[in-house]
């Protein structure tokens, strides 16, 4: 079997070069950290019998010259970079697992959401540039949190917030109300999320029906200290109008993780102070890494052994 993998931070790590060395002695890793163009990953894949993918878009183009793929693993937890329905019609064996990295998401969340409210990210940048700021901004205990997206990170997420006693308000697509009830949580309209929360956080998949889910007609609904987190996928806010919110102090801050274009290309978006912008890390903490890797070697072999 012809195994290639295109994950540059699978690739790179010893653990899992070892794990799939093991099974696929002569598999082809990503060792160089090559971020492909379409040209490029179709030249990469094009042989492959089994693909572990990260965020490279498999699409119909992409799979028109795989003539042998039988097995996409994919690293990671989103789907929305492949095209299934293409993958069906191909008889492509899809190998997943949900919410694998959600530890990892859910915690660099809520470190965004103490950064923000208590003005680490701000002051610690002016430190660096000899501006004695004493301003400690506000607690994240007792404010209100709107969660949208209750699946595996969010409920990871709201799991870690406990302790700090905040209203958590709630929206999803799935009826969950005994889950709500159980753990106190109020089930709300996206747009009473963004009036009443003091922290918004996304948590759901990029597809059609939430590309640009916030705009700044959203933002301008959102109290003006509001901290807007995205760490789910680029795509799901417009970035043109966050840019503006920030600058004009329509929402208070924000942090985003994911990029409609990675890496990012508008460095005014990205230098905005109270802003805290990351290349898309939330689901790499070591211990993620490890297991989404372990979580595609084992799915793809499952899936080969039909083969």
């Amino acid at each position: 079997m012809n195994i290639v993998v295109t994950s540059p931070s699978f690739s790179k790590n010893r653990i899992l070069q070892k794990e799939i060395y093991r099974y696929f002695p002569n598999a082809k890793l990503n060792l160089d950290s090559k971020r492909f163009t379409k040209s490029e990953l179709i030249e990469y894949i094009k042989d492959a019998d089994g693909l572990i993918v990260g965020l490279d878009s498999i699409d119909r183009e992409v799979l028109s010259h795989c003539k042998n793929l039988k097995v996409i693993a994919k690293y990671g937890v989103g789907l929305n970079n492949l095209d299934l329905d293409e993958c069906r019609r191909l008889g492509i064996e899809i190998g997943w697992s949900g919410g694998v990295n959600r530890l990892s998401v859910a915690e660099m969340t809520l470190g965004y959401m103490l950064m923000l409210s208590r003005n680490l990210y701000l002051t610690s940048n002016q430190l660096k540039d000899g501006i004695w700021n004493k301003n400690g901004g506000f607690e994240l205990s007792g404010k209100v949190v709107g969660v949208i997206g209750v699946g595996f990170i969010g409920k990871e997420l709201i799991k870690l917030l406990k302790p700090f006693r905040c209203k958590i308000l709630v929206n999803d697509i799935i009826n969950q109300d005994s889950y709500y009830k159980k753990n106190n949580l109020i089930k709300a309209s996206k747009e009473q999320i963004y009036k009443e929360a003091d922290f918004i956080t996304l948590h759901i998949p990029l597809d059609e029906s939430t590309y640009n889910l916030i705009t700044i007609k959203e933002m301008s609904l959102m109290k003006s200290n509001a901290i807007l987190i995205n760490s789910a996928r680029g795509g799901l806010i417009n970035e043109s109008d966050l840019k503006y919110a920030l600058k004009n102090s329509i929402i208070g801050g924000g942090a985003i993780d994911a990029y409609e274009v990675e890496p990012p290309n508008d460095r005014e978006l990205i230098e905005i102070p109270n802003l805290i912008t990351t290349p898309h890390i939330g689901g790499n903490s070591k211990e993620a890494v490890e297991a989404m890797g372990m979580s595609a070697i084992k799915n793809l072999r499952l899936k080969l052994e039909g083969f």
